[in-house]
């Protein structure tokens, strides 16, 4: 009966002690601030916040959108970062550093270009390959089977008979 009450009687936080806690350690009592910390719970869960939680703010685009921002550089290159890497490279040849630079503050190119048609590797490493290898590698997208539930119906009966048609024979 007395460890149920004492379970009962676990502090959440050491709010609940009052200032019995801060006299235990103004007075040097040792075994009492001892007990009242075994007391409190060690559950992180039960703990109640003391902090409000942060506020709802605003996404990346409503900011962008009201700061009138251009959008962030691409980490990696898209099909229209080719165009505007060679526009940028075209105003370096025509107007020199500072076309070039602000040509790229308007519409940035992507930060790194991978190599295409290697299939994910790298590009020493692919172009090592013999063509043999390089037949047998998957290829870069996986094709999305076209099937529906009729397909799969129509095929199954097919099955079907001809399974009657081999046990017949």
């Amino acid at each position: 009966m007395q460890i149920h009450t004492l379970d009962k009687a676990q502090l959440i936080n050491e709010v609940q002690l009052g200032s019995q806690l801060n006299h235990a350690v103004e007075t040097g009592r040792r075994s009492d601030f001892a007990l009242m910390l075994a007391m409190l719970s060690p559950d992180y869960l039960e703990k109640t916040p003391t902090e409000l939680p942060p506020a709802e703010g605003k996404t990346e685009e409503e900011l962008r959108e009201y700061f009138e921002l251009a959008r962030p550089q691409p980490l990696t290159s898209t099909e229209h970062c080719y165009e505007r890497a060679a526009s940028q490279a075209d105003a370096f040849h025509r107007g020199g550093l500072r076309s070039s630079q602000f040509l790229h503050e308007l519409q940035p190119a992507a930060l790194t270009f991978p190599p295409q048609g290697t299939k994910g590797m790298p590009e020493e490493l692919y172009h090592n390959l013999s063509g043999h290898e390089r037949r047998r590698l998957p290829p870069a997208e996986e094709a999305k089977l076209k099937v529906s539930p009729q397909d799969l119906y129509l095929s199954l009966i097919h099955a079907k008979r001809f399974a009657e048609m081999h046990h017949a024979a």
